[in-house]
Parts: structure tokens; sequence; C-alpha cells
């Protein structure tokens, strides 16, 4: 599709939208945000950044901040004119960070690959998902891939090692609940995503047990094609659970049954990491290729209208072709992390790039 073919595509969808791109433990590090080095114009990236480090996940909070974390450079929030980073010299557990939530609260929760990290605004608590884990063990259960805040204010935690739930007081491991039939014994082991429907189901996707629903009281897994590894997760506006896959792109379940939605073309190979739906009802994915050989060339962001997709990639201004996570903020821009610790922002007409 050419790129006039393309705005014209977007402008007729977004008739609505106005857009601008141009238990607990101890506390660690400064007290005080103000010890952040002042803000720079754009996100910076360390030497230590490797190709395969990116952008695994966005936020906007109550306050209007963005919030972005990455797999190497730790978080950073950027205020509408400027990015502060914020690392272990300021009190995150890890550089490494895998997900990112704000609570009802108002507080920030970090996924890395050594637990949780919570900011309140001021100061970095670091929370154990167990005893056995020890407070600087990284090992495979403290590896947080997605968080979860239910309407009942308990937390889940998915790990590569089964899920956590918090109350506020004590982590408890989801799988050794009693009350729970479970008839297919499954683990809930190497969780990459989950979300809670308007119904109060929790979705967990996983890599090796495929999509797994928890309704109260009984835990079952979904296959769909024979497919066991499934990435991003999305509950759209009409009730409608999506789910990314890692090689056959996407898959919607209406309640019923499970639909693979076909471009009838590469996307419909494509790895999906991130799922998002705009103020429009537009689905956005965020894909790489699956063939990591076409990497180079494939991939990038695909906008779904319910009856055609539409793709956008470096030939379009992105940084890079492989994206890991997609967020529209409240004035309408959508927001696109990569690979190679890219972040570029989609106003309608351009990408921008916010990372050097």
């Amino acid at each position: 599709m050419t790129n006039i073919n393309k705005l014209t595509f977007l402008s007729f969808f977004w008739t609505t939208m106005v857009i601008s791109c141009s238990g607990q433990s101890k506390q660690n590090g400064p007290k005080e945000n103000t010890t952040i080095s002042p803000g720079q114009p754009k996100l910076v990236k360390t030497q230590a950044s490797q190709q395969g480090d990116n952008v695994s996940g966005s936020l906007q909070d109550r306050k209007g901040n963005l919030w972005f974390a990455t797999t190497s450079n730790g978080v950073y929030r950027y205020d509408g004119k400027s990015f502060n980073k914020f690392t272990m010299k300021d009190g995150l557990n890890s550089n490494a960070v895998f997900s990112i939530l704000e609570d009802k609260k108002g507080n920030i929760w970090f996924g890395t690959n050594k637990g949780l990290s919570r900011y309140d605004g001021k100061t970095f608590t670091y929370l154990s998902l167990s005893p056995a884990d020890g407070d600087n063990n990284p090992s495979a259960g403290n590896i947080v891939t997605s968080i979860l805040e239910d309407k009942n204010g308990k937390f889940w935690f998915g790990t590569y090692n089964g899920v956590y739930c918090y109350d506020g007081n004590a982590f408890t491991r989801f799988s050794d609940d009693q009350n729970m039939v479970n008839s297919n014994g499954l683990t809930l082991k190497l969780v990459t995503s989950m979300l809670e429907d308007k119904n109060g189901n929790i979705w967990f996707n996983t890599r090796t047990e495929g999509v797994c629903r928890y309704d109260g009281k009984s835990l079952i897994n979904y296959t769909p094609n024979g497919e066991i590894w499934f990435r991003g997760l999305l509950e759209d506006k009409n009730g409608n659970i999506w789910v990314g896959t890692r090689y056959k792109g996407v898959f919607r379940y209406d309640g019923k049954a499970f639909t693979n939605i076909l471009q009838n073309g590469i996307f419909d190979s494509s790895t999906v990491p991130s799922i998002m739906q705009d103020k429009s009802g537009n689905i956005w994915f965020g894909t790489e290729a699956g063939d990591e050989s076409k990497r180079e060339t494939e991939g990038g962001v695909w906008v779904y209208n319910g009856i055609s997709f539409t793709n956008f990639s470096t030939k379009d201004g992105l940084s890079d072709n492989g994206i890991s996570s997609v967020l529209e903020d409240g004035d309408g821009n959508i927001w696109v992390g990569t690979r190679n610790t890219g972040l570029c922002r989609f106003d309608g007409k351009t990408f921008t790039s916010f990372s050097e």
C-alpha cells in the first residue's frame, strides 16, 4: 500500500480523532526523584545496548506522563518535553525491565529479571515474589514478564516460573490454590501476558500451554490450530479476546471459538508481541517477521479496521521492524517501541524518532 493510500485509510477511520509525531522488603537508592539528572530531549541508550534490546512496555499514568520500560536501560519517564531515566543507581532493582503497570493508587510497578520494583513517586521499593528467590537471586522465578491488578485490587504477576498473586500483605503461588479446578494440570510457566476481561475472567498467554483462562473456579486452556506459544493479548471494546501468536499472526475469540484473522499476506506468518485498540476502534499489532532472516525487511506495525490491514515499517519512518510495544496517548498519538531500544511517535502522518 502506498503512503498516500495509508494516509487516506487512517484519515477515514480517525475522523473523530485529533492527533498531534514530531512480602515487602528493603528500599534502595535515593529517596527523592529530584536526585534524577535533568531530563534529556530524547531517550538516550547506553553503549551497552544491543540490537536485541527493546522498549518492552509502555503506559500513560494518571498525571499524563508516559513511561517506557526497556530490557537493558531501565525505564524512562516522558513529561511531554524531556525524558528522565531511572536505573539501578536510582533504586530500580534491575535495568532489565520486562513489564510495567500503574496501580489504582498511582504506584508504578516494574517487572524485571530480578523480581519487582514499586515506585511511589519518590522511592523505589523492592519486593521478592518468594522467600526462596532471595533478595538478589536473578532466578527464573523472579523474571516478571507481565503484571495485572484485578477489579478487586489483587495483583497477578506472570513469570517464567508460574503466576504469583499478591493481596497487599503476602505473595502466593497461584497454582498452589487447592480450591482451583485444574483438570489439565496446567503450570502457567512461561507466561507472556495477562488480562482481566469484563466478566472477571483472568486470561494468560503462555509459551508452552497455549491460552489459559481462569473463571474464579476452574483453569482451562486453549490451543487453537494446535498453537501453544502466544504473546500479545487484548480484549476489544466488543468483548472479543485477541491473542498474538509466535508465527501465525493473530486469533480472535468471540466467546465460542477462536478464528485466525487473516491478512492473506506476510502478516499471517508474523510474531505478534503487542496488541492495542485505539479510541476509534482500530486495532494495532506490534509485530516482527516470524522468519528471522526477513526481520530487516518485514514486520513493523499493522493496523486493522475490521475489514483490511495497513502496514507501517522502516520504509515509513519506523526505527526498526521489530516491534515490542504499542501505546496510544491521551492526544491520540501512537507510540511504538522497537528492537535496538527504539522509540517512535506517530501523529497520523509522520513517524518521529525519540531515541538516540
